[in-house]
Parts: structure tokens; sequence; C-alpha cells
């Protein structure tokens, strides 16, 4: 199953705890644990004597390192064109209804955000009531490299972040720090990775309320230090960059950007290696949510997301870097001056479900 579910005992009650393993795979999820994880949470928020929950990852690598891509590869490998992929289909609906139970569940979660957090992952760690991050948290969301787009809520969490980091994020999937989570308003408290056994006593020693559970994460998190956010020492850099209309002059202000930062480089060879369509989904997906509520946002990325797997580069993607690992893509559209607005407006239209399994959940 991958995940593992229990209870705790502790002064308020009982503390839900959900630990996602698959250590060796970074604990990226499949099917099944998105299942289970909902069956969990649903149980937990009918039943009056768990007060609060706990998501961790088993190891000390990775919280999650994303959704099973490779299982995604093969769905749309195995699916005639114009189809849609049903496996790939089901594992983003159910994904998302999990990604929107965890941000509208009415008790506390705790999100013990240690080590590797990228995708799928921060779309579970993103939404949860307390979010922590410790000094071994490596955000991202590096779609780009693989021709989808940052999916699991990132259309409703990038619109409250500050600037144009979420473009840049999105169009770059450079990696944050606590510094920068907390900066970007992904995380709530950072927390030194040594200090968990004593914050989950400290936890069950509470309340179970948020505040309670607020306090105690507080007594025991680490000094709030900006000055370590590439974002926030980058930041109107990064504005800079991103500041153009038209995307092909952000792209011709990357092409120029000469930097001795390891950070900026790696975030510069990203957005010129990946995928022309992502970056162009990116500030759509953006400037459309702008408005939207929660559920809007999920339903777009559905859509958005069933797209992907029914064009070319998403299966290039996983295709390049984790298949045949080549790290050569051939994408769909060779620069973002080739993308049409028609091009661009498929991605956002229902498609018509061939299978059962691919409607909606």
């Amino acid at each position: 199953m991958g995940i593992q579910v229990s209870t705790i005992e502790t002064s308020f009650g009982l503390l839900g705890k959900i630990i996602l393993d698959k250590p060796k795979a970074l604990n990226a999820l499949s099917t099944d644990m998105i299942e289970a994880m909902q069956v969990a949470l649903d149980d937990w928020a009918e039943n009056d004597q768990v007060k609060a929950v706990w998501i961790e990852g088993a190891g000390e690598k990775a919280f999650c390192a994303g959704g099973d891509v490779v299982m995604l590869y093969h769905s749309m490998k195995e699916t005639a064109e114009g189809d849609v992929p049903a496996k790939a289909a089901e594992f983003f609906t159910k994904e998302y209804h999990l990604d929107q139970t965890i941000h509208e569940y009415a008790k506390p979660i705790i999100i013990w955000a240690d080590g590797i957090v990228m995708g799928g992952g921060l779309g579970v760690a993103v939404g949860g009531s307390h979010r922590i991050v410790t000094e071994r948290s490596m955000i991202a969301m590096p779609e780009v490299t693989i021709g989808l787009y940052p999916d699991v809520g990132a259309s409703w969490f990038f619109n409250r972040m500050p600037g144009k980091c979420a473009e840049f994020l999105g169009m770059t999937g450079a990696r944050m720090n606590a510094a920068d989570a907390l900066f970007t308003k992904l995380a709530d408290f950072a927390v030194a990775a040594e200090d968990k056994d004593q914050l989950m006593t400290a936890i069950g020693e509470t309340d179970g309320s948020h505040e309670g559970i607020t306090d105690a994460i507080q007594a025991i998190q680490m000094e709030q230090r900006v000055h370590e956010s590439a974002l926030w020492m980058n930041y109107e850099l990064i504005n800079e960059l991103m500041a153009p209309t038209d995307l092909s002059d952000v792209v011709a202000q990357f092409e120029g950007l000469e930097t001795d930062d390891k950070w900026l480089s790696r975030a510069k060879a990203s957005l010129l290696g990946g995928s022309p369509m992502t970056l162009a989904l990116v500030r759509a997906q953006i400037e459309m949510a702008k408005h939207m509520s929660l559920g809007e946002v999920f339903a777009m990325e559905r859509i958005m997301s069933t797209q992907c797997a029914m064009h070319p580069d998403l299966q290039e993607g996983i295709r390049a870097l984790l298949i045949d690992k080549d790290g050569t893509p051939q994408w769909s559209v060779s620069s973002v001056e080739d993308i049409t607005e028609d091009m661009l407006a498929e991605y956002f239209i229902e498609p018509e479900y061939n299978t059962p399994e691919g409607t909606q959940q």
C-alpha cells in the first residue's frame, strides 16, 4: 500500500498518524497510497476521538518526491491518440480530491515536511494547517523538466506568493529551502530535524486545538533567518526577469543572464531546457486562477493535467528524464514563439472521456 496509518494516544485523545512509506522511491505517491490516505482522513473526520492528524515521510531523505510519473508514462503509452489515458486521469482526479480534503479539513493537520518535497508531495504538504519545514527541506515544483505544469493546487498557492516568485518557481523549477518556504508562504514554521520527537511529545501534551498546537511548535521552532532565502536575496532580480508581458522576452532575459550563482544558473538551465508549453501554461494558470475558489482551481487543474496526458510533451519529458534517461526531450514546439492562443486554449477544454475510470470522481 505504501503508507502506514495509526493513532497515538495523547492527553487530548487520539492523534491520527500517516507515514508515507516508500523510502526507496522517496515516498512518491501511487494511486493506492492516495486512496489509503483519503480513507484514513475521511474516517478520522467522523471520529470524535481523533482531534488532529500528523503526516510525515519514512526515512530521512524525503517527505514525498512527487507522484508516480512512470505509471503516468505507461498509461499514456498504452492509450490510443485522442483518447484519455484512464489510469492517468484516475490518478489526477483522486490526487486533487485528497489535496482539497487536506486544505479544507476541519481538524488540525500537522505536516512534517522534512527532506525532499516536490510536486505531488508539495500538494499534500501545502494544505496542512501547521506546515513544518526543517534544515533538510528541499522543495520544488520541477514540472517544467517533464512537460507538465505545476499542478496539485499550485494555481492557488502561486497566487499567494510575493511578487513574481510564482512565475519564476513555475518556469524554472528552482529549489527552495526552509527560509524560501516561509518567505513564499508554503510553510508556517521551521523546526530542527533532530527535534521531531520532542515536538510530537509537546503536541501530545496540548489540548489538540489549532492554537494549542501552534503554541507547542512555536516553543520549539528554529530562529527565522530570511537572509538564507535565495528567493528573498534575489527578489528584485526575479521580478525584473519575469516582468515582460511577452513570454519570448522573458526567455530572452534568461538567455542573457550572466551569473556565478549556482542556484540561479540551475534555474536558468531548467527554464531554457524545459518545455516551452509549460512556460506558457504557468503564466496562464496563474492568471486564470486569480479569482477562483480552491474547488474551481482543482477542477481546472484536473482538466489541464488530463490534457497534458493527451498531448505529447508529458510522455516525451518523462521518457527523456526517467525512462531512457537521455536528457534530450524533443518538445512539441521549439520555442514559446511557436505557441498559438488556440494551442494553449486546448489545455483548458474538458476532454471527452472514453472510459468510466477516466470520469471525474
